[in-house]
């Protein structure tokens, strides 16, 4: 006889919400507060070229080297707008601040269409939700502010948690705050390795969001992938009784 599901946890972005516009575009909206006229597409690449620094020389935020999630942000935008030829040390720091605490505005967020549905919809079939999501400590004001944390009865992070997916370990600190075995739980995320496989490697029910039809995985079957977060509700109900 199987476990029946009590809970549902959730990674956040880009499964619940995405960045409404790109880093290139948030951060020339930034530059051009304090009078810089700086261009989106030369942004974005040195964006992207000093978050994969970073992440590679400190992970999670650097959390194991005495960093925290604001002290590593401000780090990579510092360096993104360096490369971008911006040298004026107080003027990186306050772009950087701003930066950092801009992203905790609802206006930078759009909440999926089938999120908050599909939420209402596992909690009507009397299940409880959490979160386990690599992000930083800014993620509860988040969801706050896109109207998305009274959902949940936990939210862990990986700044909090002190450790990243797809380690097991985050997991197990969520099956803790679930207080049941991992058959009773549900996952669902958009990241193959770091949602999927993790997830059920630790014995949990998991589900692959993807919403752009881009996982051509042959381990993964049907019934496990998501093209819609409006399909989540039904494949979870064969699981209750």
């Amino acid at each position: 006889m199987r476990a029946p599901l009590r809970w549902v946890l959730w990674d956040v972005k880009d499964t619940l919400l995405k960045v409404r516009a790109s880093v290139g575009e948030q951060y020339c909206k930034e530059a051009k507060r304090v009078g810089l006229n700086l261009n989106p597409v030369e942004v974005e690449a040195a964006f992207l070229k000093a978050y994969r620094h970073h992440s590679s020389r400190s992970p999670n935020y650097g959390i194991s080297q005495g960093l925290d999630g604001r002290s590593w942000w401000i780090r990579v935008v510092r360096d993104t707008f360096s490369q971008c030829r911006v040298q004026d040390p107080a003027l990186l720091n306050a772009m950087a601040h701003n930066l950092y605490y801009s992203f905790c505005d609802a206006e930078n967020w759009e909440v999926f269409p089938d999120s908050k549905k599909t939420l209402e919809s596992c909690s009507s079939l009397g299940l409880e939700l959490g979160v386990v999501s690599n992000f930083d400590n800014r993620l509860k004001e988040i969801l706050r502010v896109c109207g998305l944390l009274s959902h949940f009865s936990f939210l862990i992070t990986s700044e909090k948690a002190g450790i990243a997916k797809p380690s097991p370990a985050i997991f197990e600190q969520a099956l803790q705050k679930c207080g049941v075995p991992a058959a009773n739980i549900a996952h669902i995320g958009d990241h193959y390795l770091n949602d999927y496989l993790a997830s059920r490697s630790v014995g949990l029910h998991g589900f692959l969001l993807d919403r752009d039809n881009k996982h051509k995985h042959p381990d993964l079957p049907a019934e496990h992938r998501l093209s819609s977060l409006e399909e989540l509700p039904s494949q979870l109900q064969q699981h209750i009784n």
